[in-house]
């Protein structure tokens, strides 16, 4: 088995044009084979610098094979299983600005440099008031970029064609539009002056993005037989699902500079990324929220079983296309096909999603994720959505804590607060009580529930049937 490196295998040199600052599993198998494709089907013709936003990571790892490494698709496409290998080399090299600073800083002179890329996680967006101009680099990483540009902005003498199109990658709201406010508290701390100010301004494109991949990372149990089948010891394999999202909030001039979507790539230049971010969150994060409670009850374990169930696979069919899906204002079709698109990957064969592993935190995601759906549901059609209530009304059963039927241990996760609550409510044995108290609880969903009309009686129905007749079959009275 050969070891992986520029004399072992195949290395295209191309310009470098984007900065990369993030050298993890998602980047690599998002981004860069993002790029990878555009490079293979376009003009695009660029390569990555990455960048290491801490001062520990994974670069020497990288520079060790050459920052070549291998993605492994696995998954359904459109019915079919795939599970591909292909090597990527479109990261020319890898930067610790911590040790390597003159080089890190050098990148602000390169006339070929147009794009920076992030991802260092939602804490990475910040603003740090104790980062200086002269730290060797700034701690955080708004701050670093700040640099970057002020050197490009003096190097240039403030040539606009030399400004930078950013897309940050954290997961975010509006993550675009948090780094530019941070950047500019960094111009205002550091005095960086008004003529800086109007070039970033003006020659500057700070976009906000909204990506959507799951990736598992590296392949622990699959990498021997990975590394045979590719007679490579690739230490950097990066395993991911098929689907793939990228939505930027851009004109269609930043579009044209970077083809991914010529490339035959699921990549969107919108105008406003906040109805593809609300699409997310209520048809993949919102049934993920209470399919989980639901199947759990029910004896599965496993995101892809309840989906292939026949009677919860039809429940979570209920909430995704009979219920949330009435609540968005994207259009039906394009609606349907994501849909359709997030339940294949909920039945990827591939991925073993534990619904325990959802269930953190289930009130809080409740909150955001299915409560907004439940109040339009009710707004536009005059009546509750039953497989969203119930869906609440498992989540209230499961922090009962107890034993499944089939024995397995219940082992509720949230904040102590909301722990102590259920465990005082349920101690009641009066199911009133309990829906009363959980609705009226302000602190989690910053209202009183018990207001919106019928969800208190429909909730202790639920609650009622549940503790009867057990999880399953009350399912089947609302299909």
């Amino acid at each position: 088995m050969k070891a992986l490196n520029s004399k072992t295998a195949v290395k295209t040199l191309r310009p470098e044009r984007i900065i990369q600052f993030g050298e993890g599993n998602f980047l690599r198998a998002f981004v860069d084979w993002i790029i990878w494709n555009m490079d293979n089907k376009t003009d695009f013709n660029s390569s990555v610098v990455v960048v290491q936003p801490i001062e520990k990571g994974m670069i020497d790892m990288l520079n060790a094979q050459d920052n070549l490494y291998h993605v492994n698709l696995q998954g359904l496409d459109k019915g079919q299983t795939v599970n591909s290998l292909d090597l990527i080399d479109v990261i020319s090299r890898s930067l610790n600005p911590y040790t390597q600073n003159d080089e890190f800083m050098q990148l602000a002179d390169m006339p070929d440099i147009r794009f920076v890329i992030s991802n260092t996680t939602e804490a990475g967006i910040a603003f740090d008031p104790s980062c200086k101009l002269e730290d060797k680099p700034a701690y955080s990483y708004p701050g670093k970029l700040t640099q970057l540009l002020y050197r490009r902005f003096k190097t240039f003498n403030g040539d606009k064609s030399k400004g930078l199109i950013i897309f940050p990658c954290e997961l975010i709201f509006l993550n675009g539009h948090k780094l530019k406010e941070t950047i500019y508290q960094y111009i205002d701390l550091w005095n960086l002056g008004a003529e800086f100010k109007s070039w970033f301004e003006e020659a500057c494109g700070v976009y906000a993005t909204l990506v959507d991949r799951i990736v598992p990372g590296f392949p622990r149990k699959d990498i021997a037989a990975i590394k045979e089948k590719l007679q490579y010891d690739d230490n950097l394999v990066v395993q991911a699902e098929i689907f793939h999202l990228w939505v930027i909030e851009a004109p269609k001039a930043v579009a044209e500079e970077f083809p991914a979507d010529k490339a035959g790539l699921n990549v969107l230049f919108v105008p406003s990324e906040a109805p593809y971010h609300e699409r997310k969150v209520t048809l993949l994060n919102g049934p993920h929220t209470v399919l989980s409670p639901v199947a759990y009850l029910s004896g599965i374990n496993i995101v892809r079983d309840a989906c292939q169930h026949e009677v919860i696979g039809k429940y979570v069919h209920k909430v995704m296309f009979d219920e949330l899906m009435e609540t968005l204002n994207l259009p039906k079709a394009e609606l349907q096909q994501f849909a359709t698109d997030v339940l294949e990957r909920f039945n990827n064969p591939f991925v073993d999603h534990a619904v325990t592993s959802i269930m953190l935190n289930s009130f809080p995601k409740y909150e955001t994720r299915d409560l907004p759906g439940l109040k339009t549901y009710l707004e536009r059609k005059g009546e509750l959505p039953k497989g969203l209530v119930l869906g609440l009304a498992a989540i209230i059963t499961y922090y009962k804590g107890g034993k499944r039927a089939d024995g397995a241990e219940i082992v509720p996760n949230d904040a102590q607060e909301i722990m102590d609550l259920l465990k005082r409510l349920w101690a009641t044995g009066n199911t009133k009580t309990v829906a009363e108290g959980v609705l009226g609880a302000k602190f989690i969903w910053n209202e009183d529930l018990n207001r919106i009309p019928g969800l208190t009686d429909m909730v202790i129905g639920f609650l009622d049937e549940i503790q009867s007749k057990g999880m399953l079959e009350t399912v089947k009275t609302i299909l």
